[in-house]
């Protein structure tokens, strides 16, 4: 879906956003590349669950950060994610029988369960003993959330 349907009448929003997560992005030395159009991540977090089991979470989580935010690849589809999960050197036919058969997806919901629990809304939420920060904070937001420096 296109950003600009998803947001309609909210540009200022969209461009709002965009401006934050590329000053964040940079700030961390994180690739990122301005994008248009939103794809569904339903299949890629059931695959992410997958990988996580198979001792490879971190880096498909990296490789699809990647695909998403960088190269603009539609992690929606099953193909695109068994080409992710077999650059980080997962077995393909596995990844397929996984994604088809829906294996990780009441893992999801639970996930999902959980942050309706929470009152999540927001991605990333960081909580910290009952409080929270919403989105891309920046470090005084972590520094007043946690009452540390």
């Amino acid at each position: 879906m296109e950003l600009s349907e998803m947001f309609a009448g909210r540009e200022a929003m969209i461009a709002e956003m965009q401006s934050r997560l590329t000053q964040v992005a940079a700030a961390e030395g994180l690739p990122l590349t301005t994008r248009s159009r939103t794809y569904n991540s339903r299949r890629a977090q059931e695959l992410g669950k997958w990988a996580e089991a198979q001792g490879m979470g971190e880096q498909f989580h990296h490789a699809v950060y990647r695909a998403y935010f960088v190269d603009g690849i539609n992690i929606g589809l099953i193909d695109e994610l068994i080409s992710i999960a077999t650059s980080v050197g997962l077995p393909p036919d596995e990844a397929r029988t996984v994604l088809e058969l829906r294996n990780y997806a009441s893992a999801v919901d639970a996930d999902w369960q959980r942050s309706r629990e929470m009152r999540i809304t927001a991605v990333p939420t960081h909580l910290y003993e009952g409080k929270r920060v919403a989105g891309f904070g920046a470090y005084d937001d972590f520094v007043r959330l946690i009452g540390k420096k």
